[in-house]
């Protein structure tokens, strides 16, 4: 019965991923055809830009998720990553000292939720929300509301430029490089199993051998890890670093994961449907600031897509269970 119900989550899991690709790249057609300049080179790049956040946060995230936890600091996590970047150059530390210092405060970031999550075993909702207003808060004493400019052209370059004379952004490199990596940990590892069994029963993956706790906490850690990483990507595109740089992307991250097809009560996942709802959510944002819609409704289309994202999935399965009984 188990190994039936297992099949069957994996074919509407397979179905949806497949109904979110098609449905992305209907998007991006019509897009193409009636919004002027989408389809050029040049929003080619600033749309991969634009994702490159939401895509590096959403890879992490979506293991995370799997699991039945969620972190909703990854946004404050970039912020303070980005102030920390801007007050060390301002006291004329090394840039090449100052990114792994970053990625370091990530990691340690993460790592403070996953204590709370998984050794004091408290929700990870309530925790997060919390090391939310926390690192944020943590950001603003570190640089205030100043923003620290004039960072190395030749990071700064990297960043905003190109592979070779293509159209093709240099950062979408660095997108491909950690989605393989994530990718083949998810569908293809030991650890990939054990993120699934955890997020289906806890108490039968204990059974298993699995140690819930420790699997959990190194996700946290990864996730803050890449959210630093996301920060100082972030800081080098606008060469600007800012305390409230990143602000409100955690709620654009946990839209694409689950438009990805994630449950967002753990078990059930797939990383090609995750980058379809990361490329989606970013297509859409990228058509309407095209065509001068406000920050404003752009939210109102994010807090859309994100309840979207939680009841369509749970609608069709109600819908196909009645129609088989």
């Amino acid at each position: 019965m188990s190994a039936e119900l297992t099949v069957t989550r994996g074919a509407r899991l397979a179905n949806w991923n497949v109904a979110i690709i098609a449905i992305t790249v209907l998007v991006l057609i019509v897009a193409a055809a009636t919004v002027d300049s989408f389809g050029t080179s040049r929003n080619f790049g600033f749309l991969v830009l634009d994702l490159l956040p939401i895509a590096l946060v959403a890879l992490p995230m979506t293991l995370v998720i799997v699991t039945g936890e969620i972190d909703l600091s990854v946004a404050s996590t970039l912020g303070l990553s980005s102030a920390v970047m801007g007050y060390l150059w301002n006291a004329n530390q090394p840039i090449e000292t100052i990114i792994p210092l970053c990625l370091l405060l990530g990691a340690v970031l993460g790592a403070v939720n996953g204590f709370f999550v998984t050794v004091l075993g408290l929700p990870s909702l309530a925790v997060t929300i919390g090391t939310l207003a926390l690192y944020r808060g943590l950001a603003f004493v570190v640089l205030g509301d100043s923003a620290v400019a004039d960072f190395p052209a030749f990071y700064t370059d990297w960043v905003t430029g190109t592979i070779g004379g293509t159209p093709i952004p240099n950062v979408l490199i660095v997108i491909v490089v950690l989605a393989v990596v994530f990718g083949v940990i998810l569908h293809a590892t030991p650890i990939g199993r054990a993120v699934f069994a955890v997020g289906a029963s806890e108490q039968a993956a204990r059974f298993a051998g699995i140690r819930p706790g420790r699997l959990k906490f190194w996700l946290y850690v990864a996730s803050g890890l890449v959210a630093g990483l996301a920060g100082v990507l972030w800081t080098l595109r606008y060469s600007s670093a800012r305390a409230d740089n990143g602000a409100g992307l955690e709620l654009a991250v946990v839209a694409a994961v689950l438009l990805g097809g994630v449950s967002i009560f753990g078990g059930k996942g797939a990383l090609p449907g995750v980058i379809a709802g990361v490329v989606l959510l970013g297509a859409l944002q990228n058509a309407l600031r095209l065509s001068d819609v406000s920050n404003e409704a752009l939210n109102v289309v994010t807090g859309v897509l994100l309840i979207v994202s939680v009841l369509a999935p749970n609608l069709a399965s109600t819908v196909l269970q009645r129609r088989r009984t």
